[in-house]
């Protein structure tokens, strides 16, 4: 028997990650044990599953080297990998408070999707030359500053809504639209600067990216079912929303981001014959951008997201919350 693997899974038919987030609706019964069985495992993944890209896709020797361009990738990589190892760990109390099969399958599967991410992340690191016997020691290292200012305040929010106070959807809007909803678009923008200078990392960019499409758009059902159930958990849910929002404002993230940005700006300098003509979005060459650029247009891109999102869920007046435009 062959399964066809649908098209959000399919490695050259699933959208971007932005598109796939605002347009496609996919829900917890959908997208169960069988669906991750067929569908990632042996669709999304197929060729893909121990490194995260084809065999044959091989790190160019430019990027083994020292300089700033192997420096923003291994920032970048170091990082999104603790932040997936916490996100595994975190996903245990969804897994634990789901209040039926299909939402406890569903994060089952999502806890899987993020320890392969962190998985892949760190084994790119021992690809661009960092010694597998010193990559735990380096991965600490580059990260201990932005673990303890971003990781850490993020991480105990969210384990007071899901571990502390069991509240399940609390803590699928936590995840949904506060953190993922958030980070997704810069990891959009991790899969367009790197196709070019260091395809694995294009791909392993990529099919993390169809991974959070799925974790966005089952999330974002979720919590429009319950809300329609249950209007009258709206208000707590802003509430929510606010913690979520005041958290980011507090958190030094752009900083972060900058400074890989600021690497990544000198590094492809070095090698801008490899992006000729090379648009990062549409009418736009990556070579002309610049990091404030680059990260203003991933801020946008999260605005756009949100409306697409929040609408679906019914909660299109809760825009300027997590914009930080509420007065």
């Amino acid at each position: 028997m062959t399964t066809t693997t649908p098209a959000e899974a399919g490695w050259d038919t699933a959208p971007g990650l932005l598109d796939g987030a605002k347009s496609l609706t996919l829900t917890a019964e959908q997208c169960g044990l069988a669906y991750w069985l067929e569908s990632v495992a042996q669709g999304t993944l197929a060729g893909r599953a121990r490194t995260g890209h084809a065999d044959g896709c091989e790190t160019p020797e430019f990027m083994r080297a020292p300089g700033p361009l192997r420096d923003s990738l291994v920032l970048e990589l170091a990082q999104r990998s603790v932040a997936e190892d916490k996100a595994t760990r975190l996903l245990g109390h969804y897994v634990a408070n789901a209040p039926g099969v299909a939402e406890r399958d569903f994060y089952a599967t999502q806890l899987i999707d993020e320890a392969r991410h962190a998985q892949i992340f760190r084994d790119h690191l021992v690809e661009l030359g960092v010694p597998a016997d010193r990559l735990a020691d380096t991965i600490a290292e580059v990260s201990a500053d932005y673990t303890r200012e971003v990781l850490d305040p993020i991480e105990r929010y969210a384990q007071r809504v899901i571990r502390d106070d069991g509240d399940f959807i609390g803590g699928v809007a936590v995840f949904t639209i506060v953190i993922e909803g958030v980070l997704a678009p810069a990891a959009e923008l991790s899969e367009r600067k790197w196709e070019r200078l260091d395809p694995p990392a294009g791909e392993i960019a990529r099919g993390a990216a169809i991974d959070e499409i799925r974790h966005l758009t089952v999330g974002s059902s979720l919590i429009r079912e319950h809300l329609i159930r249950h209007p009258e958990y709206r208000d707590h849910l802003l509430d929510i929303m606010r913690d979520g929002r005041r958290l980011w404002d507090e958190l030094p993230d752009r900083r972060y981001v900058m400074a890989r940005e600021e690497l990544f700006q000198k590094g492809m300098a070095d090698h801008a014959e490899l992006l000729a003509g090379y648009e990062v979005w549409p009418g736009r060459l990556l070579l002309d951008t610049d990091p404030d650029e680059r990260y203003d247009t991933a801020d946008r891109w999260t605005e756009e997201m949100a409306v697409s999102r929040l609408e679906y869920m019914g909660l299109a007046d809760a825009l300027p919350i997590l914009l930080g435009t509420q007065p």
